[in-house]
């Protein structure tokens, strides 16, 4: 299993429950460290506000429950939505 491996299956999870267009969304997963690692989540044009959510919360939401499953492998997760 690769570092980051559960953390970037539970992001791609939640995104794709969230996003109307779900072949579109894209989470790469790059080290920050030793002991630190950078989800990058990718999604279409049109379903980025559904992500972030007003105010952020559902991106809140999102990080916490990345930062979470990070914990599981003793990693600390940063979540980064990217155009």
């Amino acid at each position: 299993m690769s570092q980051g491996e559960i953390a970037e299956k539970v992001v791609n999870y939640v995104v794709g429950e969230i996003v109307d267009k779900q072949d579109e969304v894209q989470v790469e997963v790059v080290p920050d460290g030793s002991d630190a690692i950078v989800a990058e989540v990718r999604t279409a044009k049109s379903d980025m506000g559904r992500v972030i959510g007003k105010r952020g919360r559902v991106a809140r939401a999102i990080r916490s429950v990345a930062n979470a499953a990070g914990d599981e492998e003793g990693l600390s997760v940063e979540v980064d939505f990217l155009d």
